[in-house]
């Protein structure tokens, strides 16, 4: 085994293979930019060695430098971990050139794999079904067009090097394919410094399942079951479960002997994973192989008590398989979703910022569940427009899929993030919809089930009253304190018990008989509630136990009031007296100001290009701008006609949310 390895990545995948080296012994080096020192992954490693600037094209992307880090530390092997150059098969060639042992398949199985359209060609060479569509190398919008008008529409277009969801736009007419292949390719190259794309048929309601590979370098091959990653938003994969809700066991056995075959046709040996698309009858057609470890492995360990990348460095220190086929199984079931700094109220822009505050349930035991939590960044820590948007992966298991589902709802409820937007609102939507607990879900299922975005779930009778009772429970405690404050010159009054509760314009009168630590709440012409709770203000979580159910509650004050969110659902909150209730009942509702003649930033990032100059007439829907932030490059659109009256944006520039980048008249 080695006894020092460098890592040539960041975040939480850096994070996540130095703990397991520390486990095995094996000291460890990572390589950071200028925008990750002091980062999570460089106070966890044995060695750090500065790489370069902020993007990725200065630092992680430069194999001379990698390679520099390599000699200076004296490491013996690189684990690439997943992006950057983890699939760069110059980059594995590289390394074995140089006597550096690469954590990963070699050379021959990433160009034969990694590269999607010499793949398929493998693929269908080995009999593996394979969707419809164009091998060869593409030249132009033009020549894309015509073939995408050929195979028939939607069509999916992706880079050939891509990953992740990079590089990768589905076309449903001619229009779309050109616009799509032009964004495609400007992503390819941003990401991957590749600009060659393909095309093919997209199937329509499909289910994106893959097969985990593991081989040595003795010719041992075997597969650890499937991942379900179904659930998707802008083909990046959001929750990942293991096993499938869909797969039978002979459908299983099915796809994973077609997965070791092709495995075995290019004599893989590390950790890998082939990806099919599923129909409705079940029938599977082989999409790409991914030559790395997966964002989504954990849920794999979890059901089959492997360590993945414990794997992956045997494999590449020369250790055989101790693991055959028939040691695989299945021991329960494991969820995991994907917790982005990114605003699902806004369109999942990305949201860049510090996080000021930053607490994850504890790992281990929850119900009758265990939660896994594997993240790159702290509290304090910032949340960069250089990388992807994510901050951690929330992992949960259970003895079936009722049961994960449940741990990983209340490992939800528990999570606790301040000072950027992210996405748990959503996910916990999600999880607590029927069509989702049912297994009913394919690559379509947001789109399907949000087809006008998310704008929060709305609260159950039961819910809004947990949240107003939380609410009056901390607006008398607060009240309270305040009363007792030493050295006030008149003596505290009697604390009142009616109060009303407004939700936007809804009033909700009570009555509340307080002493710290419990109530009772009446809801006026309804029953008697009891509560308790340990919240005191300045915690940002509450549990409240209301009927002897427990809730937990993100509860944060407001410039009137508290804001309190409860999963998917949020509410803003005013505790007042029965007479200001009615003064705000006859306030006029404000007007939003019209901001159709502004064309504002969606988000902090990047400006790409700027298509528009003063006095140019634009139309409603025209792409204005560019705005690239998080590795995604975004179109900014007029939302009115007029004709450009100013241009605050440069290509080059940076920007911060809404800021103005035009103005028409």
């Amino acid at each position: 085994m080695f006894s020092k390895i460098l890592i040539a990545n960041r975040g939480e995948i850096a994070c996540r293979v130095i703990k397991t080296a520390r486990r095995m012994g094996v000291k460890t080096v990572v390589v950071y930019s200028d925008a990750d020192a002091g980062s999570m992954a460089v106070d966890m490693a044995d060695e750090a060695i500065h790489i370069g600037g902020s993007p990725a094209a200065q630092s992680y992307l430069v194999q001379d430098k990698i390679v520099a880090a390599v000699r200076q530390s004296g490491a013996e092997a690189v684990h690439p971990g997943f992006g950057f150059l983890s699939e760069n098969a110059g980059f594995a060639k590289r390394l074995q050139d140089e006597k550096i042992v690469f954590i990963g398949p070699n050379p021959h199985a990433i160009e034969a794999m990694g590269d999607k359209i010499t793949s398929k060609k493998f693929a269908a060479a080995a009999g593996v079904n394979t969707v419809p569509g164009h091998m060869g190398l593409i030249a132009d919008a033009k020549e894309a067009v015509k073939i995408a008008d050929s195979i028939g529409y939607p069509v999916m277009i992706k880079a050939s090097a891509g990953g992740g969801g990079k590089g990768l736009r589905i076309a449903w007419n001619s229009p779309e394919a050109k616009e799509g292949f032009e964004g495609a390719r400007a992503e390819a190259i941003s990401s991957f410094g590749d600009d060659r794309i393909f095309i093919e048929k997209f199937v329509d309601q499909p289910r994106h399942i893959e097969i985990q590979v593991l081989g040595d370098k003795h010719g041992n091959i075997i597969y650890l079951n499937e991942r379900e990653c179904s659930i998707q938003r802008r083909n990046q994969k959001v929750f990942e479960e293991a096993p499938s809700p869909f797969l039978t066991p002979e459908t299983r056995k099915a796809m994973g002997e077609q997965a070791v075959a092709l495995s075995k046709a290019v004599q893989y040996d590390s950790a890998g994973t082939v990806e099919f698309i599923v129909d409705g009858n079940r029938n599977f057609y082989f999409l790409e192989m991914n030559t790395r470890l997966q964002v989504e492995h954990p849920v794999t360990e979890l059901i089959t008590g492997y360590d993945l990348v414990e794997q992956m460095l045997r494999v590449a220190a020369g250790e055989k398989l101790a693991i055959k086929q028939k040691d695989v199984g299945i021991k329960g079931w494991a969820l995991e979703s994907r917790i982005y700094a990114e605003d699902p109220y806004r369109g999942f822009l990305p949201s860049i910022g510090r996080l000021k505050r930053m607490k994850f349930p504890a790992e281990g035991k929850l119900d009758e569940g265990t939660v896994r939590i594997d993240t790159g960044v702290r509290e304090g820590d910032e949340i960069s427009m250089f990388y992807d948007p994510m901050i951690a992966k929330l992992i949960t298991h259970g003895k079936d899929r009722a049961a994960a589902i449940a741990t990983h709802t209340k490992a939800l409820e528990r999570l606790e993030i301040r000072g950027i937007q992210d996405n748990s609102p959503f996910l916990a939507a999600v999880l607590e919809q029927k069509r989702f607990q049912s297994g009913d879900i394919t690559t379509g299922y947001i789109k399907e089930e949000f087809p006008n975005g998310f704008s929060g779930a709305e609260a159950s009778p039961e819910v809004e009253k947990v949240i107003v009772a939380a609410a009056t429970y901390a607006n008398v405690l607060m009240r309270t304190r305040m009363a007792g404050i030493s050295g006030r010159i008149e003596p505290a009054r009697p604390q009142r018990k009616d109060w009303v509760a407004l939700i936007a314009r809804k009033q909700i009168p009570v009555n509340i008989k307080y002493q710290q630590g419990e109530a009772e709440i009446e809801f006026v012409g309804g029953k008697m509630h009891a509560i308790s709770t340990n919240w005191l203000p300045g915690m940002g979580m509450m549990e409240l136990v209301f009927d002897n159910q427990t809730y937990a509650l993100s509860i944060a004050t407001a410039e009137e009031g508290f804001v309190i969110r409860r999963l998917g659902v949020e509410a803003h909150v005013k505790v007042c007296t029965p007479f200001q209730a009615d003064l705000h009942s006859r306030l006029p509702e404000k007007q939003k100001p019209d901001t159709s003649k502004l064309i504002m930033s969606p988000m902090p990032g990047l400006v790409v290009s700027v298509a528009v100059k003063v006095g140019q007439e634009v139309k409603s829907g025209e792409a204005v701008c560019v705005v690239e932030a998080m590795k995604m490059q975004n179109i900014i659109r007029a939302e009115a006609d007029g004709v450009v009256k100013t241009v605050s944006a440069n290509a080059g520039a940076s920007v911060a949310a809404d800021e103005i980048l035009v103005e028409l008249v």
